[in-house]
């Protein structure tokens, strides 16, 4: 599972994951896009005497699914050696 607030960097990592998973003999499934979660904040602008205006900021969570069948031990060892950019969390179940 692969999350990040970046779509096209978590698709870019998604490519190189499958690219490695195939060249190693694995087969693999995905990347399956997950909905994603949006997270709202409303801030004051200011404190004092123009409270009653507020900014509001949006961030959007990115989440891709990937399942690898039938890993062999290089393909896993392929994946753990692997350079991901900054930005992108990777979850192994």
């Amino acid at each position: 599972k692969l999350k990040g607030y970046d779509a096209v960097v978590l698709d870019r990592s998604s490519k190189s994951i499958i690219e490695t998973a195939i060249s190693t003999g694995a087969k693999v499934a995905g990347p399956i896009p997950l909905p994603t979660k949006r997270r709202k904040v409303a801030v004051n602008r200011s404190p004092f005497i123009y409270k009653s205006s507020i900014e509001h900021f949006e961030i959007g969570t990115h989440k891709r699914v990937i399942d690898i069948i039938d890993p062999t031990p290089k393909t896993i060892d392929a994946l753990q050696h692997l350079q991901m950019p900054a930005g992108v969390g990777i979850e192994i179940q």
